[in-house]
């Protein structure tokens, strides 16, 4: 991938940066620096994630971090007076602000990246509301003065998400969608529009040793008026009972009467250890990026977690997920990771088998192992306990197409997207949706919403293998032969062997469909 800004070109294949025509020389750790700072401009970077991403989680000093980021602003010609593209937010971090436009390598006719949403100057186009009241919950503000402290605001933001997707009532927009507005000065009508959603919850959050302070507000879009407001002074300990509290108030304000009918309460079962809950949160931020480095961060964090509470549902849950995931994207073999998965996710159900985590990560266990009719039983067992699980909802979409059921999966795709619209892993659901129209015949489709998850990421390889195939059986020889080219480049390992091995289509017809697609594409 290159990555094309102020007269610069990162190119992440070939590891160069470029001024014009000119090579900029570039330590390989300043280099990984910025690729990171460039992938991730939709947001403020902490000290804790580069960090994490950059040096693997190693104890780096404060003085070696300066000098690497002093380093990527000379390579870039910026300076720490300028900050014309590497901008420090004070006590928070850094963060890209420079115009950037991606360009995958090689001669795929793709169109060029959008911009981030925080570089677009027109708003996007306003949703259609769905059928029930719609909310989103912004993810909470850190009042702590401390970055490191970020993780612990998204955290509380988070759980109230999943505490609301459980009621079947609500339609409530993903977290990844409602967390792109993170840091970001956008009125909330906007928001509402874009989300298309008629309320919004907004709120604070401020750590001290073992006090925490949550502020919550819920905004009724359409009247511009806040239905309810209040403040929450507890210890660390109640933090899941406050959690509790404002679902059910929330709840109170919107549906009075199913509230008073259903008395909800939520359904979980909160660690033993408030360590642990800290650990999957952190865990969790770094899942969210859907990068292979951060990939290993969550995982990593998530052993920390459960090594603390061993019978963590949702822990063992996104271990076994994070670990199915890696395998999809290409990360890891399936082989050596599905027993991994499998043994977390069994782990995670009779742990807590009221975790929508935990069935969705066997459902993938089974998807990956060619059992599509017991994936389609685990998914829909996580869909019951959270219908508003876009995650769940997509690879749902994703077995069925594998079980040759396209019509359904490319419905179930679509859905993922309608709940979570600006969510980082969209570029797998329109790879989904582009699959199922390929079973369907329909190329050209399938075409056309393969590219719309190539330009959100380039380095998706189903969505790649989807548009090579696609290309290939609509006839365009020249077109189907350059996107082969681009598949080698994220998936070098791929071959027919492969994707008759490895790819669990459950009717011969239609695997024979796909292969006679590569041969004619040139993959043997």
């Amino acid at each position: 991938m290159q990555f094309l800004f102020s007269n610069h070109r990162l190119d992440t294949d070939r590891r160069e940066l470029r001024r014009g025509l000119e090579a900029i020389a570039v330590e390989p750790q300043v280099f990984d620096l910025l690729v990171y700072l460039v992938e991730n401009r939709d947001r403020v970077v902490s000290k804790d994630d580069l960090i994490a991403s950059v040096w693997g989680g190693r104890i780096v000093s404060d003085s070696t971090l300066t000098s690497r980021i002093n380093a990527a602003r000379k390579a870039l010609g910026d300076s720490g007076d300028d900050q014309k593209l590497i901008r420090t937010i004070a006590r928070k971090g850094l963060r890209f602000v420079g115009d950037v436009q991606m360009q995958p390598n090689g001669a795929v006719p793709l169109p060029a990246a959008d911009p981030p949403p925080d570089e677009s100057h027109e708003p996007r186009p306003a949703l259609p509301p769905p059928d029930r009241p719609a909310i989103a919950v912004l993810p909470f503000v850190n009042m702590s003065g401390d970055p490191e402290q970020e993780y612990f605001s998204d955290g509380i933001s988070e759980d109230i998400v999943t505490a609301l997707s459980k009621l079947r009532w609500f339609f409530v927009i993903a977290r990844n969608s409602s967390f792109t507005y993170k840091g970001k000065a956008v009125h909330m009508k906007q928001i509402a529009e874009e989300l298309g959603v008629g309320y919004v919850v907004e709120g604070s959050v401020r750590k001290g040793g073992e006090r925490v302070r949550i502020t919550v507000q819920l905004n009724d879009v359409a009247t511009g008026s806040h239905i309810w407001a209040e403040r929450y002074d507890r210890d660390l300990a109640d933090v899941f009972a406050v959690q509790d509290e404002i679902t059910e108030a929330i709840v109170a304000a919107i549906e009075p009467q199913l509230y008073a009918a259903e008395n909800f309460r939520a359904k979980r079962k909160p660690p033993e250890s408030m360590d642990a809950w800290d650990l999957v949160m952190r865990a969790l931020s770094h899942y969210w990026r859907v990068t292979r480095q951060d990939n290993l961060v969550a995982q990593a964090l998530l052993e920390k977690a459960i090594a603390i509470d061993p019978h963590y549902g949702q822990a063992l849950g996104v271990l076994a997920a994070s670990h199915t995931f890696s395998a999809h994207m290409g990360w890891a073999d399936m082989a050596g990771v599905a027993p991994i998965a499998e043994r977390a996710a069994l782990a995670a159900i009779h742990a807590d088998s009221e975790d929508p985590w935990a069935h969705y990560a066997f459902g993938c266990v089974y998807l990956f192992s060619r059992r599509i009719d017991d994936a389609l039983a685990e998914f829909e067992l996580a869909l019951s306990l959270n219908p508003n699980f876009s995650l769940a909802q997509g690879y749902y979409g994703l077995a069925l197409s594998y079980g040759g059921r396209w019509e359904e999966a490319d419905l179930a795709a679509r859905r993922a997207l309608r709940l979570s619209p600006r969510d980082p892993f969209s570029a797998i659901y329109y790879g989904i949706a582009a699959y199922a129209q390929f079973v369907g015949r329909n190329y050209d489709e399938a075409m056309r919403l393969a590219r719309d998850g190539i330009r959100q990421r380039g380095d998706f390889v189903g969505a790649h293998r989807v548009f090579t195939a696609a290309a290939a059986m609509a006839g365009q020889a020249e077109a189907a032969a350059a996107a082969l080219g681009e598949l080698r480049r994220v998936q070098p390992n791929v071959s027919l062997a492969w994707i008759a091995d490895q790819m669990p289509i459950q009717r011969d017809a239609d695997r024979a469909h796909y292969l006679e697609a590569f041969r004619r594409a040139g993959l043997d």
